[in-house]
Parts: C-alpha cells; structure tokens; sequence
C-alpha cells in the first residue's frame, strides 16, 4: 500500500547528494556504542555518541525496537554446470522468494543444488528477476542448512571479495535478535549493548519489541524516475497485543514513541490509525514513505545514515524535512560520519 499524502511529483534527483565512496563503512567500530551519533532537533543539530543516548533522550520516552533476526540468506550452488547465487528474501505459503543469478538461465522445474544434503527447485519466476523456490523440508529444518551452507547477506556496497567474514555473524546481528527471517539488519539496532540497554533503563526509558523481517527489498535502488511509481517489496511484520497495548498506553501518557530503525517506523505507521492508535499485527506492508507523508505515530527516530536516492533517504527526508536533512548529511559527510549499515547513526526529531 502507499498511503503517502498527495505531494508534489516528486524526481529521483530530488534525493540526490554528494557521497564520497570513503564515508561508506565497511567494518563497523567497537564497542558498538562508541558510534558517532547525529542529534537532529527542528533549528539545530550537534555531534555526540550512542553511549550518550540515555542523556539525548527524555526519561519516559518509550524506544520501539525491532527483534526481527537476520539469517544466512545468500546461497551459492550448480543447476547442471551453472553457478547460481540464490539471496532468499521472503517467505510464502508455498516457498521462498528469492533473488537469482543468472536468473534467466533459470527455468521452471530445475534443481539448483547447495550442497549434497540441501538443494531447491524452481517452483515460479516472477516479474523483476524474483523466482519462488521450494524446499523440501520444513523452516526449522531449513533454518539449519543455512546457518551451515548459507552466508550472511551483506550489502552489495560492503566489499567482501571472498564473501563474508566469521566476524559478520555477529557484526551484523542485533543484540537483541530473536525471530529469524530477516536478510537485512535492521542497522538501528546493531549500537546497542548491554551495558547501554542498562543506562537507558536506569533513566526511566522503557522499550518494546516489535518485528518486521527485512527484505531484500532494501537494496534494490529506485529505477523510476517519478518517485511515486516506485514499487516496495512487500514485507512480513507482526506486532503482539501485549506491545501494542504499551505503545497505546504510552501514547495515552502524552509520552513519545521513539523508533528504533526506518522498519520500526514503517511497521508502526502501516498499522496506526488515524489517532495514532497502533493494534495488534500479523501480516505484510509494503508502505512506501516519502516528503508528503503524515506520520501518525512515531515522534522521534533513531536511524543510520543511508544513501542518495534511496528509499530510506527519502523515508527521513519525509520525517525531518527535505532541507534540514540536505543539511545534516553536508555536515555529515564533512566531518567524516561513516555511512550505511555499519556506519554512524542519527537522532531526528520530527519536523
């Protein structure tokens, strides 16, 4: 669904900027709160860390988090004496769609085989180079083979030559992972630690856990030069009655809801109402945030720096303002704030 307010036509270079190649972070720092962090308030914005977010926050803020856990998506195996990589992205009733090269090589029937004891066959193809796979076992038994055969499901723009590294398992994790599904991490998330979670709670702000599995969807950059005729892949959320009650209480209390991640954000405005009101959820959203959109519920968001003309670069351009974040990321990128999924992070106060 896109359920963005009428807005002006908006154009792909709208969302364009400056991005030198070396701001983009290929390794991500340690400890994992020691990042930078970019505080956006409506008339200023000041360079601090995440270990200062117990300071940067209010002490009844209530921070939305999501426990979505990223699995060894990628795959690498034969159909006859082709190599084929396989990057699984969603799953459906009847299988698993997935992302495949060379996908035109591939045709309805074929077995594409992993390893001895784990192999798919190509059940459909589908518009955009997606193919349905079948596997013929069940996730859980699933969900083991990759986590033997399958390798982490990087962003293209991290250079892994020889794919990825023992230390990616756990870089690209959140701590707080806890349903599998995801091929992407929900990069918000990955500063957090223990010791961070214990201060913010000693301040008096509460967290909730919601789940959206990140497609890969993600990655795809936006072709269409008119950004309203950009498509969203669909992706699988759920949001439990007991969350969704402290998510209402909260606003009831006048407190703010502070998401964790754009998917955090994009599951709690697919579900709320026009008050506001979030219930619970058990489905699929493919919402499609830019300049124009009225949010509903969330008030402040915590994010990663993200790249020119994506998606998620207009989802915050929505929130904080087209301008103000032309500004932040001029800044950014002048004082050396690293990029995308393990770089540095943003506080943004709503405009």
């Amino acid at each position: 669904m896109d359920i963005s307010a009428p807005t002006p036509d908006w154009r792909l270079d709208d969302f364009a900027f400056e991005l030198p190649p070396k701001r983009i972070a290929y390794q991500p720092v340690q400890p994992r709160d020691s990042a930078r962090l970019l505080h956006v308030r409506p008339n200023r914005f000041g360079d601090y860390h995440v270990y200062d977010l117990p300071d940067l926050l209010r002490p009844d803020d209530l921070l939305v988090l999501n426990d979505t856990k990223v699995i060894p998506a990628r795959l690498y195996g034969l159909r006859g004496a082709i190599k084929v990589e396989v990057l699984l992205h969603k799953k459906e009733a009847n299988g698993w769609l997935a992302l495949a090269r060379p996908g035109k090589r591939l045709h309805v029937g074929d077995e594409i085989i992993f390893a001895p004891d784990f192999s798919a066959t190509v059940q459909e193809k589908r518009k955009d180079g997606e193919i349905l796979l079948r596997f013929a076992c069940d996730d859980a038994a699933l969900f083991a083979l990759l986590h033997r055969y399958g390798r982490v499901p990087l962003p293209p723009y991290i250079r892994r030559p020889q794919g990825d590294i023992v230390s990616d398992r756990v870089n690209y994790q959140t701590i707080y992972a806890a349903r599998e599904g995801a091929v992407a991490a929900p990069t918000a998330g990955l500063h957090f630690t223990p010791e961070l979670f214990a201060r913010l709670e000693a301040k008096g702000i509460e967290r909730v856990t919601v789940t959206l599995h990140v497609g890969a969807g993600t990655f795809l950059p936006v072709k269409t030069e008119c950004v309203r005729d950009h498509h969203m892949h669909a992706e699988v959320g759920e949001i439990s009655t007991a969350a969704a009650e402290k998510i209402n209480a909260a606003r009831r209390q006048s407190r703010r809801i502070v998401a964790v991640g754009t998917t955090s954000l994009r599951l709690l405005e697919s579900v709320a109402d026009e008050g506001g009101i979030v219930s619970p959820f058990a489905g699929e959203t493919d919402i499609f945030i830019y300049p124009g959109y009225r949010f509903k519920c969330v008030d402040a968001l915590m994010t990663n720096f993200h790249l020119p003309k994506s998606t998620l670069f207009m989802l915050v351009a929505a929130f904080a303002g087209l301008g103000r974040m032309r500004a932040v990321y001029a800044h950014a990128v002048a004082e050396s704030y690293r990029f995308y999924s393990y770089g540095d992070a943003t506080l943004l106060e709503k405009a």
